[in-house]
């Protein structure tokens, strides 16, 4: 069976839709405000083919980028160059991407898409420019948060980095706040906050880095 857009939520104003794509079943999302059927998609890992198809019909304001490693934007030169929409990064993993950004992207900016409303978040340590996004309930957190751990990260410093950004932006949200990770199935602040509490109580090495679970 091929593979295709399957729902993974919506509210009073957004639907949003997800793709794992191949080779390395990294998730694609397109947001799309249920008012007017303006859309966003939220990283181009592959599948090009299926992205426009399901685009068709919607008016794409934009693709987002979480972060600029390879597996998250295998298509984005495709997809630009296909739609014609803006690209949007943040500024230190801009310089990594195959094709001009449009719009560098800050913690704390708007992204307007019909009545949808999605606040960014700069949560670095994944990689330096790491962003979330969130859209009332939802956050499309990337390599930033899954569920049992952190992304991987390459350095101890880095590894720092990520559980901070993930203390002081993630867990502030809503218990409720559903996460989609850029790769495999989503889960909830609720459900990952006292893995996450749970796991600093204990305390760490100094020089941990890498695949880390809580657990």
């Amino acid at each position: 069976m091929g593979r295709k857009f399957e729902p993974a939520g919506q509210d009073d104003r957004v639907k949003i839709l997800r793709l794992e794509t191949e080779p390395f079943g990294t998730n694609a999302y397109i947001v799309t405000c249920r008012e007017s059927g303006d859309s966003l998609l939220i990283d181009a890992p592959g599948n090009a083919d299926l992205i426009t198809d399901q685009l068709k019909g919607s008016s794409l304001k934009g693709i987002l980028v979480t972060h600029g490693h390879m597996d998250h934007i295998m298509a984005l030169e495709e997809l630009v160059k296909a739609t014609g929409a803006p690209l949007a990064a943040h500024g230190e993993d801009a310089r990594s991407l195959p094709v001009s950004v449009s719009r560098l992207l800050q913690d704390g900016d708007i992204i307007e898409c019909g009545r949808a409303r999605l606040e960014t978040m700069h949560v670095p340590g994944h990689t330096a420019g790491s962003l979330c996004f969130r859209a009332g309930d939802f956050l499309i957190s990337g390599d930033a948060l899954f569920p049992g751990g952190p992304g991987k990260t390459a350095t101890p410093e880095n590894f720092r980095q990520i559980i901070t950004s993930i203390r002081e932006k993630l867990l502030s949200l809503p218990d409720r706040t559903i996460v989609l990770p850029g790769h495999g199935e989503a889960t909830t602040i609720g459900r990952e906050r006292p893995l996450v509490e749970d796991f600093l109580a204990r305390g760490y090495d100094e020089d941990l880095c890498g695949d880390v679970t809580w657990s």
